[in-house]
Order: C-alpha cells, then structure tokens, then sequence
C-alpha cells in the first residue's frame, strides 16, 4: 500500500471492523499492546458494577447459588472450548497459567512413569521455563531438557513436553498437530501453551489430539489485569490425570467437608480453590462477544494486517521472526538495540506497543480493534523516530518495572 488513503479502504471493507466499537479505546491513541493486556471491553463496565452491586451488595452469600459463583470454572470454562477447539466439558477458567501448568505437568508425569525427562523450550516464555523448573524438586532422580528442535529431544525417557503454540517474541507459530503427533509418537504426552494464540488464531485441540493446554485470558480475550487463566485436560484422559494441588474445589463433594481427598470426576478435578469472582465478570462480558466472531475472518484478518506492517517496515527495520504472516502469530517483532527507548518514544506520540529483552519491540494486531490504518501510522511514527534518534531523549534511558 503506497498512500494512506488506500490504506483506508481496507478499513472499509473490513468485515470485522464493528467490533471495534466494543472496545473502550482512549482517543489519540493507537493501542498495539493487547498482546500483553487487551483493551476494557465497554460491556466489562455494566457486567462488573452488576456483580459487586447486585450480586455481591444485595444477594450477598446466597450469590453463591443464585449467581453461578461457585460454578464460574466450569460456565466460563465453556466460553473459552470453543476458541481453543475443544468440545465441551474439557475446559476451566481458574487460577493463573503458572499455576494451572504446574497442575498439568505433574498430571502428565505421573501418567508416564518410568520416564525421568521433562523437555521445555529453551526461548520459552519464562513463566514456563520457572515452573518446570520448579517441578523438579518434587520430582528427585528427574532432569529438564531444554530444546531448539523438538525431534532430538525426543525418546523413551521423556514423560512430558511443554511447548508454545505462538513464540511470544518471534510470534512464530508451531505446527499443533503435526508437534502433538511427534510427541505421541515418542510415547510422550504434550502440554500446550496457548497464551499468544488463543483470541488471535484458530486453535484446535481436539483435532490435533492434544493431551493438556494452559493460557491466559487477558490478552487476545481481553479479560482485564488478573483475569483468571484456562486449563484444558483431554477428555481421554480426566479419569487418569491427578495433580497435587488438591484443593478443595477440586474434590468430589466439597461441601461434605471430608477429611480424605476424593477428586472431582472429569474437568473439575483440576479446579483447586475459590474462584475470584470479581476477576471473572469483565472476562464473561468479552467472551460474549467472541461468541459472534467468526475465526476464519480473524484470522484473514490478522496475517492481512501483519503482511501490511511487514511490507512498510521490510526496508528500515530487522524483523525477527517467519515473514510469511500464515507462519506469525497476531503480533509483530522488531529487532533494535535501542528498543526500549524507541517504544518510549512511540508512547508519548500516542502508540502503545511494548518490549521484550533483550531487544525486541512488539506491535500486538488485535484484528477486533486494530486497523489498518492504524498499522500504517505506527510504521511511519516508526521511521520519525529512527530518523530523528528521538528514542536518545534521557527520561527514556531509564527502565520501568514493567516493560
């Protein structure tokens, strides 16, 4: 696209381009970020006040029937089966991923004993990386392999794999089914990180025949700072699969307050404490939305907006990352030693991207809320700033707590 008028037209024509409207976004900005924290859903509002106002002020604890608290996990948990193509009953919206993956990889290793190896990737996100990590001292005689290529890693010995659906910095995408039937191959079971996919592309789970997934459900799902996070568990596999966080929302009568842990049958075994119920209504307004979009169209969307971006960007910047947008996730990456700085800078023009150590800037191209012109604007801001050094500017040398 040479002219931004031309750019313009695919806004025009862009079949999701009322969902927009659903969306709270501040004037004069340009939010590329909803990658790491999607935007307030409008109806969020209404949805919260309802809770705290009518369930929580005025049917106070009988909320806890009346209003569906105690099964949030599970209704929400159907909201979510069907973005992460998984029939219904194998879904729970609970707890945070870190913990929902310590919860599913040590399921995945007690299904497989005898075998003593964890494999992980070694540019996996962190969260991931600490938690099997972590796993490790309760499973003594038991090693982690971290991979590049999953086939070398792979054989006899290996009980569990961990890996990511959409790289969070290349924003490379994995081959699910063909990653799912090498592991299996293996004798292995897999376990699968959705965080920067689910909300941005289709996913397909049970058609791919996977074992056990995690993710969160503030980014691309726009469920608001401390949403509650997913945990998908296989149907195949809900008799054998136990975990050690043995709460007692996860037992199978928890209101005998038995003195002996029974677990849940099915998907509810992996719930494990009270639901955060306040955390759970901006999520459901979203998810209704989501009810009413159409994956193939978010998807056309998402590699159209990520070819524009990359045919503007091609020439001034490093792209990390797959150039073909059917091998991206719904975010771009760039490459600059001065990253960091040039994010600041883009902020205070008003377009809000984010940074990842130690040199990678991302543009999250949420396809309900981003357009096309907004793409075009943020890649010319791009080369203002490069061409005028204005990342050198000293209030943007100094790092905040979140990047």
């Amino acid at each position: 696209m040479s002219t931004s008028a031309q750019v313009e037209s695919l806004d025009a024509a862009d079949p999701l381009a009322a969902c927009r409207a659903a969306f709270a976004l501040p004037d004069n900005v340009i939010y590329l970020a909803g990658n790491s924290l999607g935007p307030l859903p409008v109806a969020a509002k209404a949805r919260v006040a309802e809770v705290v106002a009518g369930e929580w002020g005025n049917g106070l604890v009988g909320s806890w029937n009346k209003a569906g608290w105690f099964d949030k996990p599970r209704t929400v948990g159907e909201l979510v089966a069907p973005l992460i193509g998984a029939a219904p009953g194998q879904v729970v919206v609970c707890d945070t991923t870190s913990i929902n993956l310590y919860k599913v990889l040590m399921a995945a290793v007690a299904m497989r004993p005898g075998r003593k190896v964890i494999v992980a990737e070694a540019d996996a996100f962190p969260t991931d990386l600490y938690m099997t990590e972590g796993a490790l001292a309760s499973l003594p005689g038991y090693q982690r392999r971290l991979i590049g290529d999953l086939e070398p890693a792979l054989g006899p010995d290996v009980a569990a794999v961990v890996l990511s659906h959409v790289d969070y910095k290349t924003s490379a995408v994995a081959d699910l089914a063909e990653a799912t039937r090498r592991v299996h191959r293996s004798g292995a079971l897999v376990i699968w990180d959705l965080c920067h996919s689910v909300g941005a592309l289709p996913v397909r789970l049970d058609e791919a025949e996977a074992d056990f997934a995690v993710g969160c459900t503030y980014k691309y799902l726009n469920g608001g700072p401390g949403a509650p996070a997913f945990v998908y568990v296989a149907q195949r596999h809900h008799e054998a699969a136990t975990h050690p966080l043995s709460g007692w929302h996860g037992h199978q009568a928890p209101f005998d307050f038995e003195t002996n842990y029974v677990p849940a049958p099915g998907i509810d075994r992996f719930r494990s404490s009270t639901p955060h119920v306040l955390s759970y209504a901006p999520l459901e307004a979203s998810l209704r939305l989501w009810q009413d979009v159409d994956l193939d169209q978010l998807r056309a969307k998402s590699m159209a907006l990520s070819k524009l971006f990359l045919s503007l960007a091609d020439k001034d910047f490093e792209i990390v990352g797959p150039r073909d947008p059917a091998r991206r996730g719904s975010h771009i990456a760039l490459r600059h030693e001065h990253g960091y700085g040039i994010i600041r800078a883009l902020i205070d023009r008003g377009i809000i991207g984010d940074f990842r150590a130690p040199d990678i800037l991302r543009f999250g191209l949420s396809p309900l809320y981003t357009r096309y012109i907004d793409v075009w604007n943020t890649v010319q801001a791009l080369k203002e700033v490069l061409a005028t050094q204005a990342w050198t500017n000293p209030a943007y040398q100094t790092r905040a707590t979140v990047t």
